[in-house]
């Protein structure tokens, strides 16, 4: 479907070096745009432009700290200049390295979640605001969490971040709507990729975590591009301030 074509789109994606991030990347590229890449892994960046290239698009990698501010404004602003413009933003950069009870939390382990999950997304947005606004036109996708959608234990700093960043996402939208400029939630479930294999890559393929999801699995990180294309193209553009949950059934089945 025509709806679907991203051709002469321009992308700025962070988080882009791995898993959800490095298929939302290649499946934009896929569907006709140029990228801008961003994450701290030089070396997995590099793998996603070689992928984006393969493609027969331009992919600029920008080796990056989200949680720097200053380094994240400067990014945009050179991803602005070597695209042309940006269209598309997908604010993917995230994750969490613990789980623990809340009473057991460090306050540092609270701000390290909050900075890279949700102050992140404020900083790519603050510094591409102005440009969607100013070319009217724009699709932000900030990629939250089944985890900012239903309790979290063991996750509780992550689990407020993505429910921080849903809200965002809400605000934005309607902020945003009278430019032209759309603004919505993608949020996977349990989704299998690297940064959670210790979870995933066991003996009973992590059964106990997937035990509440209807469909009975995980998810594979490329279930996430169909739901990312979508919403970054035409097909969803009477779509703004919504949150898309592929979740495997799981919140329905709650």
């Amino acid at each position: 479907m025509t709806g679907f074509d991203l051709s002469g789109r321009k992308a700025f994606v962070t988080g882009a070096s791995r898993g959800i991030g490095r298929v939302i990347a290649v499946a934009l590229a896929g569907a006709g745009a140029d990228v801008a890449i961003a994450a701290r892994s030089a070396d997995g960046l590099a793998e996603t432009a070689r992928e984006v290239a393969a493609l027969g698009r331009k992919a600029f990698v920008f080796p990056l700290d989200v949680t720097r501010q200053q380094d994240v404004t400067a990014a945009v602003g050179e991803a602005i200049r070597l695209l042309g413009h940006v269209d598309i933003v997908i604010n993917n950069a995230g994750g969490s390295n613990f789980a623990v009870p809340f009473l057991d939390m460090r306050m540092s382990g609270w701000e390290k979640i909050m900075r890279l999950n949700l102050d992140a997304t404020i900083y790519v947005c603050q510094a591409v605001g102005p440009h969607l606004r100013e070319r009217g036109r724009g699709s932000v996708i900030n990629v939250a969490s089944v985890a900012g959608l239903a309790a979290a234990p063991g996750l509780l700093p992550y689990g407020a971040a993505k429910a921080g960043l849903i809200s965002v996402t809400k605000t934005l939208a309607v902020e945003w709507a009278r430019h032209g400029v759309r603004v919505n939630a993608l949020c996977p479930g349990w989704t299998a990729t690297d940064l959670n294999r210790n979870l995933w890559d066991t003996q009973d393929g992590g059964e106990a975590i997937i035990a509440d999801v209807p469909m009975h699995r995980w998810a594979r990180a490329e279930e996430m591009a169909g739901p990312a294309v979508f919403l970054a193209s035409d097909a969803s553009s009477y779509m703004t301030g919504q949150v898309l949950v592929v979740d495997g059934g799981q919140l329905a089945g709650a």
